[in-house]
């Protein structure tokens, strides 16, 4: 049984990709939700990812719970079609093959991305790999899990990117495979329309993730020191709030009418009426069109 506060109660996630930012927040508002959430991502109690990173899938997993879910951690890397294959099976033995929520959120080709050089001058090998890393994790993970949402006849697919415009994202393969994303849910949302289950793409604004947070030298407690190095930085969203928008998606009983569109915050709490986590509702646009445009162009319309 669900309720407005809770209306996730009883429904299945599986984040991959949840051990910080974007993943982090989205798993721990589904979990807020009454989600029970599975957080998938390499870096581990057990061992870090390549990328170095402190998070690992046992503190988003904490979070999730306390936020008045169930989090249940397994470790998985999403380039491997057989660790994900076990990582489902795993889900369809103890949720009695349940699955509602598949959340993509893999990234993890930080290192990977040059953002100095352009296409003719970047070593390929590297861009390829960031390619892999970022988008054919979500084609493996999708592959294996939506068997398990379709024999449910009812569920929702987000695959997470970053940017809803055409406009060029400032890197050749960063910009290549965040625009693939979006383009895996268009063609998800096409092949799962007749089994009555949605898949869009969302992107969150300035997103204040822990390695955003780092590279500024400030926490969250004090996060708006941060303007002084960069103003826009004021403008920034916090995990919570892409969270918020994707458990708001996930509680809407007419989401196939957004099935194939690439969504944003910035256009979804308009709607549903979602806050950050400090009560503010940040509107990148709204900031692009103000103080932005006039240097880079305007922002573009919605893929």
């Amino acid at each position: 049984m669900t309720n407005d506060a809770r209306p996730l109660a009883g429904k299945v996630a599986l984040v991959a990709g949840g051990t910080r930012g974007g993943g982090r927040g989205i798993a721990v508002e589904l979990g807020a939700a009454g989600a029970t959430v599975y957080v998938t991502g390499r870096s581990s109690t057990a061992g870090r990812s390549d990328m170095g990173r402190p998070e690992t899938i046992e503190e988003t997993v904490e979070k999730v719970t306390a936020a008045g879910g169930l989090g249940i951690p397994v470790r998985t890397d999403h380039s491997r079609p057989d660790q994900v294959r076990a990582l489902v099976d795993r889900i369809a033995a103890e949720q009695d093959g349940r699955l509602d929520i598949l959340v993509n959120s893999v990234w993890g080709a930080d290192p990977l991305a040059d953002w100095e050089h352009p296409l003719w001058e970047q070593d390929l090998d590297t861009g390829l790999r960031l390619l892999r890393q970022a988008v054919e994790t979500h084609v493996i993970t999708s592959r294996f899990a939506l068997p398990l949402i379709v024999a449910r006849g009812s569920g929702l697919v987000v695959e997470v990117t970053d940017g809803n415009t055409a406009r060029y994202r400032g890197s050749f393969f960063y910009d290549l495979a965040k625009a693939a994303v979006i383009r895996l849910a268009v063609a998800q949302a096409a092949e799962l329309k007749a089994h009555g289950i949605a898949a869009v793409a969302i992107t969150p604004g300035f997103l204040r993730s822990e390695a955003m947070l780092e590279g500024f030298g400030v926490t969250e407690a004090n996060w708006r020191d941060g303007a002084a190095k960069d103003p826009n930085f004021a403008r920034s969203e916090t995990p919570t709030y892409l969270g918020r928008a994707v458990a708001a998606l996930a509680a809407d009983p007419n989401i196939m009418d957004k099935s194939g569109r690439a969504l944003a915050t910035w256009g979804l709490y308009k709607e549903y009426g979602f806050t950050d986590a400090d009560g503010t509702q940040p509107d990148w646009p709204a900031h692009w069109a103000e103080a932005l445009e006039e240097e880079y162009g305007a922002l573009g319309d919605p893929l």
